[in-house]
């Protein structure tokens, strides 16, 4: 007697059973190529993003200058996270990119740190009169961050002053090792690295943005995240207020117009 409901109740399992299996095939991956200073950004975006939409996400880091060069040479990235206009402006006009998917998911703000207290007082005052064996900054060519150094050194007038101190970082992430691990005595940051740095307050001048050009950090979707749904998702996911809270809370500016 038993017997007929168990076989009614299994067909009405069959669509339930097949509707999941549908919701786990949707689920995709999404590549990123990342700017280096937005690294510890990312993996918190990333862990929201996953328990949002169970999509899975994997992540490159570097300067956006190599990321850039990559992506030219083919690199299996869906999605450009740069930290300047510039390289996702290229990327578009390569057609490398989607149109019209470019835009402002951050602006950078460069900070002067050294993980010493008391290290200085006047920075501009430090910076004139060298007491450091070293100082370190991301390679002007390839990262953003220290093109904006070098913008900051040269307007004070110690650009050439200072070539024998200077370490450059082939990112702004080298960067920052070099000052932590105290083979340079400060260097030009990005201040969301100081902010999510926990174990020395050191010393920090947030430099005058007027002392260097926006850092407005572009994303893009490229060719080959055109039509994928997880890359589709982690661009309007940027754009959400949850993400905008995670990224002002990591040091970045949010609040200006998408600039194509």
């Amino acid at each position: 007697m038993g017997y007929p409901l168990a076989r009614g109740m299994f067909r009405t399992l069959v669509p339930l059973l097949s509707g999941a299996a549908m919701t786990v095939a949707v689920a995709g991956e999404v590549r990123l190529g990342v700017a280096a200073n937005f690294t510890d950004t990312t993996r918190e975006l990333v862990e929201q993003f996953e328990a949002e939409t169970g999509h899975r996400v994997s992540a490159s880091f570097g300067s956006t200058g190599k990321l850039y060069a990559q992506i030219r040479n083919g690199a299996p990235f869906d999605v450009f996270m740069a930290a300047d206009a510039l390289r996702p402006a290229l990327v578009e006009e390569d057609q490398a990119g989607v149109p019209a998917t470019r835009f402002t998911y951050a602006r950078g703000e460069l900070a002067l740190w050294s993980p010493t207290p008391n290290a200085f007082g006047d920075a501009e005052n430090y910076l004139s009169e060298q007491p450091f064996a070293r100082l370190a900054i991301a390679n002007p060519k390839t990262a953003p961050y220290g093109l904006a150094a070098k913008q900051v050194l040269e307007r004070l007038g110690h650009w050439e002053a200072l070539q024998a101190k200077l370490v450059r970082g082939d990112s702004i992430a080298q960067a920052f090792q070099f000052v932590v691990s105290r083979n340079a005595q400060a260097g030009f940051l990005a201040l969301s690295q100081v902010k999510s740095w926990k174990d020395d307050e050191g010393t920090l001048w947030r430099v005058p943005q007027t002392y260097y050009q926006p850092i407005d950090q572009q994303a893009i979707l490229l060719n080959r995240g055109a039509g994928k749904e997880a890359a589709m998702a982690w661009m309007d996911f940027l754009k959400s207020d949850t993400a905008i809270a995670i990224i002002q809370g990591h040091g970045y500016e949010t609040d200006y117009d998408t600039a194509n």
